[in-house]
């Protein structure tokens, strides 16, 4: 019997779906023997679990909690404001939305209520840790508008503050987008609000990677500076799969966008709109229940902890990482990722191939186009390293130096099949005293 089973509600069905279930099992064992060091992947808490697999998953309420299009709504519109109230503390939000079922659909939603098709916007250059949804020519962002990129500088690796001026001020985008899937610094909010201001442009931040640090404090706030932020729920902020917008303070759309029935509404009206019937379908409200889970969790003094944790992990592993020869682009991480450059030391191997030997030693990283590569998206020349799922298991300093070591052997020794078995079993020990069910 799958140990998942207990899981399962009291139907009593015939015939058990072994076939899935022993899948899930074996995923369970997967992430339970191995160091997972994905920058976007975190691991849930049994609450937010829960409130996942909950009764909740049977209920259809499109609308908004009190102006639903179905009845016996009354029990998750007190869910759904619950979530939304949560979130509003947690970032010192006037408006939060948490119905996108994911950070790119938040993104769809924000670009259809600001943008026509067409229209010129400006994020960071995929190629140097942009997103997909920021403007990549093979998603909606990309093809449906005019999308201009801003980078990082060659030489330091930090966001190019001087470059994005000048195109912002040729090019005149009426929207730029902060934020990265591939981004180990924190951003100057400040000076993109007066770039934005210089052009009338609005200001847009997708904290998607960072939002559990920036809930803990630990780094800067952006809706103290942009129009409208959007971001995940899982990666660091450790909920479960899906989408949030946010206003620090609600506004009037300053192209004066009405209704098809001549209303001019404010931005968070016209936002609400975007999701539903704008976007999407019904609200997923047992995931909007686990977020609230987790927003309330994100309110605790044990969540800075946690994060202040996952920031020290993450220097740490920066600083080893160099140490042994590795660069890092920036030099170092102010948040819980870095892009690991393998030109330097290791210019003959591809950020797949490590990818590849290192799942064999049951670390699991992923391959990633470094600024300026020469290689395209499926081989690359780095890899992207993360810290925020192996410290929810308690992994410290201690741990990070011996994790380095693991990596750094499984690199020098990535056609050497017995010692990546080696390093296998010791990190399979290792693991064996952080549980994963917490």
């Amino acid at each position: 019997m799958c140990k998942f089973a207990h899981n399962l509600n009291t139907i009593n069905y015939h015939i058990m779906d072994n076939e899935i279930f022993d899948l899930i099992e074996k995923e369970y064992s997967r992430q339970k023997n191995g160091i997972e060091l994905i920058a976007s992947e975190n691991f849930v808490s049994a609450q937010v679990m829960r409130a996942m697999g909950s009764v909740l998953t049977n209920k259809y309420a499109e609308g908004l909690p009190g102006k639903r299009f179905y009845g016996g709504c009354h029990v998750v519109d007190q869910v759904e404001n619950i979530a939304i109230e949560r979130l509003k503390k947690l970032y010192d939000a006037e408006w939060v939305n948490v119905q996108p079922h994911s950070g790119a659909q938040a993104n769809m939603a924000v670009l259809s209520v600001v943008l026509n098709p067409g229209d010129t916007f400006m994020g960071l250059d995929l190629d140097h840790g942009g997103h997909l949804s920021h403007g990549s020519p093979v998603n909606s962002s990309g093809k449906l508008y005019n999308h201009i990129s801003y980078n990082v500088n060659e030489k330091t690796g930090l966001i190019d503050y001087d470059q994005m001026e000048k195109v912002a001020l040729e090019k005149k985008p009426k929207l730029i987008i902060g934020g990265a899937s591939a981004y180990s610094r924190d951003w100057d909010y400040e000076r993109m609000r007066a770039i934005c201001d210089k052009i009338g442009a609005l200001m847009m931040i997708d904290m998607a990677h960072p939002a559990g640090l920036i809930a803990a404090g630990l780094l800067k706030n952006p809706l103290k500076y942009a129009h409208i932020v959007t971001s995940t729920t899982h990666k660091t902020l450790r909920g479960p799969r899906g989408g949030i917008i946010l206003l620090g303070k609600d506004f009037e759309n300053p192209w004066g966008l009405k209704t098809p029935k001549g209303v001019t509404k404010t931005m968070s009206q016209l936002l609400d709109s975007a999701v539903f019937p704008g976007i999407q379908g019904g609200p997923l409200e047992h995931v909007i229940a686990a977020k609230a889970v987790a927003f309330g969790e994100a309110l605790t003094p044990e969540f800075k902890a946690y994060q202040t944790q996952v920031k020290k992990n993450a220097a740490l592993m920066a600083e080893e990482l160099i140490n042994k020869g590795y660069k890092i682009l920036s030099g170092g991480t102010d948040n819980h990722s870095m892009l690991v450059d393998l030109r330097q030391n290791f210019p003959d191997i591809t950020g797949k191939e490590v990818q590849i030997a290192l799942e064999k030693a049951d670390i699991t990283a992923n391959k990633n186009m470094v600024p300026f590569d020469s290689r395209s998206a499926f081989q690359t020349s780095g890899i992207r390293l993360g810290t925020p799922a192996i410290t929810t298991r308690g992994i410290k300093e201690a741990e990070i130096v011996r994790i380095v070591d693991f990596i750094d052997t499984v690199i020098k020794n990535i056609n050497n099949d017995d010692v990546i078995a080696k390093v296998k079993g010791e990190v399979n020990e290792m693991m064996s005293k952080f549980p994963l069910d917490k």
